[in-house]
């Protein structure tokens, strides 16, 4: 399905008027605000193809209707999303999963929606058909080198497939790890995994990177081979320039101090991007910004104050992605709302009066550091947001428009009522 650019538009035109008051309101206290919105429309958020369907736990899965049964229709409902909200104009393939059958025609259909492609990620944390070894015991880690050396292949050959793409990274989580104690030994497993990935790196093209992510625990419980930050900056470093880690803010235990992660490893020179959710618990995988909103800003402020001073460009120079896993919510409103959750912090961010807060800071005025942060936390930039969606040519209100349209209705008549996205 795709949205026709005029229903966008006079949908807008019922609502025009009621968001220029807005703007207007928000916009005569924002500093900057011509660089401020030329930022916000730049800035895109890639979508998962995996994402594109309900999820579910161990208990069970309930689809909503309308999932994408194929590569193509992924590609299509990652069209209407950035159709709403010119904030999402990447995909990001996982393989097995999403393997292109045709990359031609798959880049041709992508680039007809205004897409391309992100990172391509690997997957050997599942047993596929036909797979000669098992990775119930790990992969790259594995004892067994015939497992480790299968391992290493198919992310070799998920680079292949991201070439013909025009990807430009290869994004690996590792399941490796173990759930009991002597279940195996730490340092073997560690030395194991970076010696595969020194093969995978090997095979990268000159323009690639690789992103190592981590993750303290499951599926396995007692240790994990690439557990936590420190352990994955120790790969990437290992491994070259052309490695870095990436963070997904649901792989950290309950009160680590994810905005401290981010800046250190951007003054590193190490920080490859994120995979954007939120949880309550763990690795919950749920709508961005749904539980805790301030952590999100306080992530984005170190974010645009760690770029600045390294004179990176924020759109282009880390990787943007949402990782999330929508259960209860259809899932292309899930996403729309996890993207605007992100760009409100972004905004939020932009707008923190920095020369102000670096003179509290040295001064260790304490208060005045938190009344500045939160002045621009406690600021309604949904305006903004929904400006540059204007400029761009999305909606104002991507979600409501999504609503009125009937897109899910539409997506069921064409593709079923049972249908389960691939991957799920």
């Amino acid at each position: 399905m795709r949205i026709e650019q005029y229903k966008i538009e006079e949908i807008n035109g019922e609502q025009l008027a009621n968001h220029k008051r807005k703007l207007d309101f928000v916009g005569a206290d924002v500093k900057y605000l011509d660089g401020v919105m030329a930022k916000l429309q730049a800035f895109n958020i890639a979508i998962p193809s995996w994402a594109l369907g309900t999820g579910g736990t161990r208990f069970g899965r309930f689809s909503g209707g309308g999932e994408p049964r194929s590569l193509e229709e992924k590609i299509e409902d990652v069209g209407v999303i950035h159709a709403l909200n010119r904030s999402s104009n990447s995909i990001s393939l996982h393989i097995p999963w999403d393997i292109p059958d045709n990359a031609a025609s798959i880049k041709v259909l992508a680039s007809q929606l205004g897409l391309h492609f992100d990172a391509v990620n690997s997957n050997t944390f599942q047993d596929q058909k036909d797979q000669k070894y098992s990775y119930k015991f790990g992969s790259l880690h594995h004892v067994d080198k015939e497992v480790r050396k299968q391992a290493i292949e198919h992310n070799i050959e998920v680079i292949k497939y991201g070439v013909q793409l025009n990807s430009k990274a290869l994004s690996v989580w590792l399941s490796d790890g173990s759930n009991f104690p002597g279940q195996l030994n730490f340092r073997t497993a560690f030395q194991n995994t970076l010696e595969s990935l020194q093969e995978i790196y090997s095979a990268l093209p000159d323009d690639w990177k690789v992103w190592v992510e981590y993750k303290p625990y499951e599926p396995n419980f007692y240790s994990t081979t690439i557990g936590d930050w420190g352990q994955s900056l120790l790969l990437a470093n290992k491994l070259g320039d052309k490695a870095a880690t990436l963070v997904d803010l649901g792989h950290h235990l309950q009160g680590a101090n994810i905005e401290q992660i981010v800046s250190l490893l951007l003054m590193e020179g190490k920080l490859a991007g994120f995979h954007f959710n939120d949880s309550k618990y763990g690795d919950d995988d749920l709508t961005v910004g749904s539980i805790n909103p301030y952590q999100l800003f306080l992530i984005f402020n170190e974010l645009v104050e760690g770029m600045d001073a390294r004179g990176m460009t924020h759109a282009t120079d880390i990787g943007w992605m949402i990782d999330a896993s929508h259960n209860v919510k259809d899932p292309i409103e899930d996403l729309l709302q996890s993207v605007q959750a992100i760009k409100i912090a972004y905004a939020q961010a932009l707008i923190v009066d920095k020369a102000a807060l670096q003179i509290a800071q040295k001064n260790n005025d304490v208060t005045l550091a938190q009344e500045i942060l939160q002045q621009a936390y406690r600021t309604d930039v949904r305006p903004l947001i929904a400006e540059a969606s204007l400029k761009e040519g999305g909606a104002l209100d991507p979600v409501g428009v999504y609503r009125k349209l009937k897109v899910r209705d539409n997506l069921i008549k064409e593709r079923g009522l049972k249908t389960v996205a691939t991957g799920l």
